[in-house]
């Protein structure tokens, strides 16, 4: 069983539906998908909002080790993207000499804004954990405590391991940043990182055809299951 967390936020609802969609649609092993959504994590997650954080999931994600019992492998990915292959291939790339797999991006924004409004921040390994292979027993430094009490650099820059040797290196393509990388009609799994064309501003950006696409597909799936309920 693939085991995925997707970050979940109110405000991009659409985007989580449509993501989770298209990683069945495309998935040729078993997938079980869980969001990381705050009311779920009472208890458990208690920090306070952060001026900074553009989503709700921005420091929660790194708690999916702990939510895995910090057992075998969970990907963890945020909802503003879009699979557009197989997410069989990503789970296997997991490598056993590495804590944690990602995009080792070098990703500079120049601009100071993104979504309604949010801050751009820019740091050094800006937009790695966006997408992440954990191998969660060699996690065990993202306890509850931890993810409520370190900084936020702290946790995006992977400061909880020992050293950057136990991060792994994913293909690009497996975190594709529309508006930032070179255009990838091939890309594995897109990140609208900065608005995606849920949000009428990027209602055109690099593969909106292909997220509109995948909606209707979804809608048209549900359409049919209700009409059927109801015969």
């Amino acid at each position: 069983m693939i085991r995925v967390f997707i970050g979940f936020d109110p405000r991009e609802t659409a985007a989580f539906a449509v993501l989770s969609h298209s990683i069945h649609q495309r998935a040729s092993e078993p997938v079980c998908i869980a969001p990381v959504m705050l009311s779920q994590l009472k208890g458990i997650y208690r920090r306070e909002l952060n001026p900074l954080q553009s989503t709700e999931f921005s420091f929660s994600r790194f708690l999916v080790p702990y939510l895995s019992g910090y057992e075998g492998w969970s990907i963890f990915m945020d909802c503003d993207m879009l699979m557009q292959d197989d997410i069989a291939q990503l789970w296997a790339m997991r490598d056993e000499r590495y804590a944690v797999q990602c995009v080792q991006h070098d990703h500079k924004p120049r601009e100071d804004t993104k979504f309604l409004g949010a801050v751009q921040t820019k740091y050094q390994k800006k937009n790695w954990s966006s997408v992440m292979l954990f191998n969660n027993a060699r996690c065990k430094q993202l306890t509850p405590d931890y993810v409520n009490t370190a900084s936020g650099l702290e946790l995006h820059q992977f400061k909880w391991l020992a050293d950057d040797a136990e991060i792994g290196a994913l293909p690009q393509r497996w975190n594709h940043l529309v508006g930032y990388t070179p255009p990838d009609p091939n890309a594995a799994l897109v990140h609208f990182t900065s608005g995606g064309p849920y949000f009428n501003e990027y209602a055109q950006c690099e593969h909106s055809d292909t997220w509109r696409d995948t909606r209707e597909q979804m809608l048209t799936v549900v359409q049919r299951a209700a009409k059927s309920a109801a015969a």
